[in-house]
């Protein structure tokens, strides 16, 4: 049985989720809304790439903070940790945050692709799973340069730890397969350019041209 609790907790789940990280810190420090370049999107690689490394890194952090606080507060409602019903309310706060992420009220209904977001709530879960996740992230970047194709397969990599963890409560094994399928939505047309070799890249490591 839904309790009122279920439903304050969840709406406030969407309510972080909803905290557009990237388009606060553009229009307050550098005068610009970084949903006007780039790639348009109100995430933590399009602020890294329009606004540089140092916005970027701070909107990462806050956007993987307010996924791993949505999950984590649900221990603020009265049931019993570890439980099967405060699973349940995980899982819901979690959907509630990244759909927050993605339509985000404060912003016009206009966000980010949920990555970081999704990061941080598999943080709250399992901050052993989370950090499987950002290794297979920071391998498959490396290898691809491509940011879309990391958090892909990043998050496709979810269900697998989930499995080898013998985490077998059936909302959170539905959960781990909801989340890739809800990145690869979010990223389609990324999908897309990828098939057609028209991906921007994305290099940790620029080579230096020989002088």
């Amino acid at each position: 049985m839904i309790e009122l609790q279920d439903i304050v907790l969840v709406a406030f789940a969407y309510l972080i989720g909803s905290i557009p990280s990237s388009v606060w810190i553009g229009r307050r420090f550098y005068g610009i809304d970084v949903r006007d370049l780039g790639s348009k999107n109100a995430g933590a690689t399009n602020t890294l790439r329009t606004l540089g490394k140092k916005a970027g890194l701070v909107v990462l952090l806050l956007d993987m903070i307010k996924g791993w606080l949505a999950v984590s507060l649900a221990c603020l409602s009265s049931y019993k940790s570890g439980s099967s019903t405060i699973i349940h309310l995980e899982v819901a706060m979690s959907i509630a945050a990244i759909i927050g992420h993605i339509f985000p009220i404060y912003a016009g209904f206009k966000g980010g692709k949920g990555v970081a977001t999704t990061m941080g709530i598999i943080m709250g879960i399992s901050p052993i799973m989370a950090l499987l996740c950002v290794v297979v992230f920071a391998l498959v970047l490396v290898i691809s340069h491509y940011v879309s194709l990391a958090s892909i397969i990043a998050v496709l990599s979810f269900p697998i730890w989930i499995i080898l963890y013998k985490t077998t409560h059936p909302w959170l094994m539905a959960f781990s397969i909801v989340l890739p399928v809800m990145v690869i939505i979010t990223h389609r047309k990324n999908v897309f350019r990828l098939l057609r070799k028209q991906e921007s890249e994305l290099r940790l490591f620029p080579h230096k041209r020989a002088n």
